[in-house]
C-alpha cells in the first residue's frame, strides 16, 4: 500500500469516528482531502493503464506488421505525455505550505474604475480555475468598487496543495485593453496586486498578545441581505506591532468573523516569522511594491493584439479569452519550473 492510500485509510477512520459531522467545517475539509488523495491515487492508475495500453498496441501493431495502429499509438502517446507532466509538477510543491489551502487578496491600484474592474476580472479567473481544479472557493471580505468592479476583496481556496500552486500569482498584473467606461474608447492600461498566503491549520499554536491588537466592528457593506447593513458584524483587526490589518464581514455573526479574520492574521504573522528578511514584511500588509508601472509580474493585452506574458518567465500565450475564463495552469506551471531551476 503507497503512503497515499495510507493516508486516506488513516482519514476514512478519522470520519467514521463519534461526533465527526459536529464540526461541519473541519469535517468538510477531511472529506474533500479524501476525495483529493483518491482522486491523486486514480490518476496515477489511470497513467499506469494507459501505459499498458498503448504498449499493447505497440506490441500487436509490430506483431502484425501493422501501421495503422500509428495513429491510434501517437494520440495514446501525447495523451500519456501530458498526464505524466502534470503528475511530475506535483513533486515540485515541496515547499513547507504547499499542501495546504490558500487565502487570496487583490487590490485594485492604479486605473480608478477601470483597475477596480480589471480587480474583478482577475477574481473571476480565479474562482474559475478553482473550479477546474475541483477546489472550493469563500469570501472572506469584499469591498465594492464605487462605479463598478471591486476595489479589493481577500477569499480562499480550498484543497490540497491549492497555494502550491497559486503562489504563483503573487505580484502585480497589468491589464491593456480599450476602456468600456471610456467614451472616447481610448485604450489603458491598469492594475491590480495579487496577495497569496497559506491558510494554516487551525490546531497550529500561534501566540499573540491582545494588547497588541486593535479591534473594530462596523457594518458590512457587501452583498447579504438586510442583516448584513443593520448590525455592525464585521471586524477588522489591527496587529499594531506590524500594522497589519485584516478584515472579514461575510459571516452574518461578529463572533464567527472575528474567528476568520484572526485565522487570516494568523497565517500572514506565521509567513512573518519564516522570512528572513524584515524589509519583506509589506508583502504580507496587501501590497508587495507600488500597484502600477514596472512592477507588473505578468501583463494581459487585449489591444491591438491579443496576449498574456509572465515576465519571470517568458511564457505567454495568444489565448487570453481562455486565460480570463481559468486557464492560467501553463503560468504556473512554468513558473513552477522555473522556481525549481532557481532561475527565479
Amino acid at each position: 500500500m503507497s503512503a497515499v492510500e495510507c493516508e486516506i485509510e488513516e482519514l476514512e477512520k478519522v470520519s467514521f469516528e463519534p461526533g465527526f459531522y459536529e464540526d461541519m467545517d473541519k469535517a468538510g475539509k477531511i472529506l474533500q482531502k479524501i476525495k483529493l488523495l483518491k482522486n491523486k491515487v486514480q490518476g496515477f492508475n489511470d497513467i499506469k493503464n494507459q501505459w499498458e495500453d498503448v504498449s499493447t498496441l505497440v506490441e500487436l501493431g509490430i506483431e502484425e506488421n501493422d501501421d495503422s495502429v500509428l495513429g491510434e499509438v501517437k494520440t495514446g502517446y501525447c495523451e500519456l505525455q501530458e498526464k505524466i507532466d502534470n503528475m511530475k509538477l506535483d513533486t515540485l510543491l515541496s515547499g513547507k505550505y504547499d499542501k495546504l489551502s490558500a487565502i487570496i487578496t487583490l487590490h485594485s491600484g492604479a486605473g480608478g474604475t477601470e483597475a477596480q474592474d480589471w480587480c474583478e476580472m482577475l477574481y473571476r479567473m480565479y474562482n474559475m480555475w478553482a473550479e477546474r481544479k475541483g477546489f472550493k472557493t469563500e469570501v472572506i471580505d469584499y469591498l465594492d468598487g464605487e462605479e463598478a468592479g471591486i476595489k479589493s476583496v481577500t477569499f480562499s481556496i480550498e484543497g490540497l496543495n491549492a497555494y502550491g500552486y497559486i503562489k504563483s500569482e503573487k505580484g502585480v498584473h497589468r491589464l491593456v485593453r480599450i476602456s468600456p467606461f471610456d467614451s472616447a474608447a481610448r485604450r489603458h492600461t491598469s492594475f491590480a496586486s495579487c496577495e497569496v498566503i497559506p491558510e494554516l491549520d487551525e490546531e497550529l499554536d500561534v501566540e499573540i498578545n491582545p494588547e497588541d491588537l486593535r479591534i473594530d466592528t462596523y457594518r458590512s457593506s457587501g452583498a447579504g441581505g438586510q442583516h448584513i447593513n443593520k448590525t455592525e458584524s464585521a471586524i477588522r483587526i489591527t496587529h499594531l506591532p506590524t500594522g497589519i490589518v485584516v478584515t472579514c464581514q461575510n459571516e452574518r455573526s461578529q463572533h464567527k468573523n472575528k474567528e476568520t479574520a484572526m485565522k487570516v492574521l494568523k497565517s500572514k504573522l506565521v509567513e512573518i516569522a519564516e522570512r528572513e528578511q524584515k524589509d519583506k514584511i509589506d508583502d504580507l500588509k496587501g501590497v508587495q511594491t507600488e500597484i502600477a508601472w514596472g512592477n507588473q509580474i505578468r501583463s494581459y493585452v487585449f489591444h491591438p493584439y491579443s496576449m498574456v506574458k509572465d515576465h519571470r518567465t517568458n511564457y505567454e500565450t495568444g489565448n487570453i479569452n481562455a486565460v480570463m475564463n481559468g486557464d492560467i495552469d501553463g503560468f504556473i506551471n512554468a513558473y513552477l519550473k522555473a522556481k525549481s531551476k532557481g532561475e527565479i
